[in-house]
């Protein structure tokens, strides 16, 4: 499995970069912050949604420590997403939250 660091998110999106941030958070954690731009599809609801993402493009999978966002990495990887795990998960993320 393919992993980023929040530090690493950090500096990408300070930059202004296209970046694809998925949240696999529950609503009612993201409605405390979640990193700008970010989207949300709760972990229990990605295999229903998938056809909302893109194979084209690349995935940085976010959730509050860095397991349900692992698990979502992992799912995705089998189905033929490029997608990388945010180490640490919100819990290590120092940035501005929306």
């Amino acid at each position: 499995m393919k992993e980023i660091t929040a530090e690493q998110v950090k500096l990408v999106v300070s930059q202004g970069k296209s970046i694809n941030i998925l949240d696999v958070r529950e609503v009612d954690e993201v409605a405390s912050g979640k990193i700008s731009g970010a989207v949300n599809i709760p972990l229990g609801l990605i295999e229903s949604r998938i056809n909302e993402l893109d194979k084209s493009k690349e995935y940085i999978m976010v959730c509050r420590s860095g397991a349900r966002s692992g698990r979502a990495t992992k799912f995705l990887d089998t189905q033929g997403f490029n997608v990388m795990n945010m180490t640490g998960g919100m819990l290590s993320w120092e940035g501005n939250v929306v």
